[in-house]
């Protein structure tokens, strides 16, 4: 609905006692087995303008692969100092203005946008490989302020970008030797339930469900991060 489910999943897998690397691998693909399963839901339903689904696709895939790469041999840790600030930056803009992802403004883009989407696809999809908490959310934010979409539709454009993120990891961490199978794949069946679930829900009950759940999700990666 919201993104963020790694806030669950990567904290249970380190608990299980996955190495670090092993467990950001693991999480990806079970990630990427459930995040199918949403964006094909938001496809079908129409809400994906293509053209600008696929230039993100295509620079998240790529950002995602140079930080899955760069995290296997720097640690990612120096990254969690500059995120709190961010996710009150971005709660305090999504619930100060009331009318912030409300309805959709714009459903027709323009050459610019194009740049704009390559731009911070490139940018989130090299911290989603590198780190990786709460793009999803991060993305869908993206969406509502840089192209004035209603929430509903920026979630479905940030469903796909953050897919092309998660295959291009799991491609660097397959070739790393990282993954645990045995693990990743019963997560990524119980995954696919949750993702209909929550994409169906996000579908019907659009901004009206999914922009609480959007704050949620932001208090709960801002509690993790600062205190955990």
């Amino acid at each position: 609905m919201a993104g963020g489910g790694g806030l669950i999943t990567l904290p249970a897998l380190i608990a299980a006692g996955l190495p670090p690397h092993v467990a950001l691998a693991t999480n990806k693909v079970q990630s990427a087995i459930g995040t199918s399963v949403s964006t094909f839901r938001y496809l079908r339903s129409g809400y994906v303008i293509l053209p600008l689904g696929i230039t993100g696709f295509i620079f998240s895939f790529i950002g995602s692969y140079t930080g899955a790469w760069t995290v296997l041999h720097v640690p990612g840790s120096s990254l969690e100092a500059l995120i709190p600030g961010l996710i009150v930056i971005v709660a305090a803009i999504t619930f100060l203005r009331k009318d912030f992802g409300v309805t959709d403004q714009r459903d027709r883009v323009e050459r610019r946008h194009f740049v704009m989407a390559a731009g911070f696809a490139l940018v989130l999809g090299f911290y989603d490989g590198f780190f990786g908490p709460g793009t999803g959310s991060f993305l869908a934010f993206g969406f509502v302020l840089f192209f004035h979409f209603g929430f509903l539709r920026a979630t479905a454009h940030a469903k796909l970008l953050n897919l092309a993120s998660n295959y291009a990891a799991i491609m660097a961490f397959l070739l790393g030797g990282e993954i645990a199978w045995i693990v990743a794949l019963p997560m990524g069946l119980a995954n696919i339930t949750g993702a209909w679930t929550g994409s169906g829900l996000a579908i019907k009950g659009g901004t009206r469900v999914i922009k609480p759940v959007f704050g949620l999700v932001l208090l709960a990666l801002l509690v993790k991060i600062t205190f955990f």
